[in-house]
């Protein structure tokens, strides 16, 4: 009889520990190449997740984003941009046109993904599960191109700031200092 309840007991707490919820390295990412972004690989960095557009009129923010990019990736900083097509069409190339604009006219070197729906039915589950984080400035859908998700070394999201915060800015760049 000890026997079996012992098993039950470790059977019990085997399905305790393997839950359903997801942390932000749980999520299949692909990047700009079609590979596998593993992102359990940014474990003890600081993540800051944009969804990205080429034609749009944030989209000089990507001078901005790769600024700081080469500012603090050496202190563990590490830029995920993530092209999305959910406003206005700002995003309609393909992974290559988008990878080839972004590298000629900003001279970006920060890891992108793939294509995503960051809004809608067909939403990334990535992207799911950041807009319903619990975080200091807000939760819901992402309103438009370059809304940035700030996420602190355990991977939890810890800011979150709309596309008019420029990455350069004092906002931006104080919030990310905090965490490395």
């Amino acid at each position: 009889m000890k026997i079996i309840l012992t098993i039950l007991l470790a059977i019990t707490m085997s399905l305790f520990n393997n839950s359903d919820s997801k942390g932000i390295y749980d999520f299949p990412v692909t990047d700009i190449d079609g590979n596998e972004l593993n992102l359990e690989q940014y474990k003890g960095k600081v993540l800051l997740i944009v969804n990205v557009a080429s034609k749009c009129g944030y989209t000089p923010q990507y001078e901005g984003l790769q600024a700081i990019y080469e500012e603090y990736k050496d202190d563990g900083l590490v830029i995920l941009g993530f092209p999305a097509n959910n406003f206005k069409g700002q995003e309609p190339g393909t992974e290559e046109d988008i990878k080839q604009f972004c590298t000629l006219n900003y001279g970006v070197t920060f890891p992108m993904s793939s294509k995503v729906s960051v809004l809608g039915d067909d939403q990334d589950p990535l992207f799911t599960y950041l807009t319903t984080q619990p975080n200091k400035d807000f939760e819901g859908d992402i309103k438009w191109n370059f809304e940035k998700f700030l996420i602190n070394k355990e991977g939890e999201l810890t800011r979150r700031f709309r596309s008019s915060v420029k990455p350069e800015s004092e906002e931006m760049t104080s919030s990310i200092k905090a965490l490395l």
